[in-house]
């Protein structure tokens, strides 16, 4: 993860770009204090429950949050079967 501060920010905001658009952590700070993160849209044909599961699987969430990929592909499934 790379924290920068606001000025660093925004006299480097195309190389930050390109860094998180490579799949690295970007957080920008005011103060010190973290406010933002980077991060890549995903388009809509690339984006599955499985990335979106590695992505939290990376990013840590508090134990009662954390559930496998199979059981967040399930929970997509019944969602998607509902719309229909």
């Amino acid at each position: 993860m790379k924290t920068v501060n606001m000025l660093e920010a925004k006299t480097n905001l195309s190389r930050l770009v390109a860094a998180a658009t490579e799949g690295e952590v970007v957080v920008i700070a005011n103060r010190g204090k973290p406010v933002v993160q980077l991060v890549p849209i995903i388009h809509e044909n690339t984006h599955t429950a499985s990335k979106a599961a590695e992505w939290f699987s990376l990013h840590h969430l508090s134990g009662s949050s954390q559930r496998s990929i199979a059981e967040l592909d399930a929970q997509i499934a019944e969602e998607r079967e509902g719309w229909e």
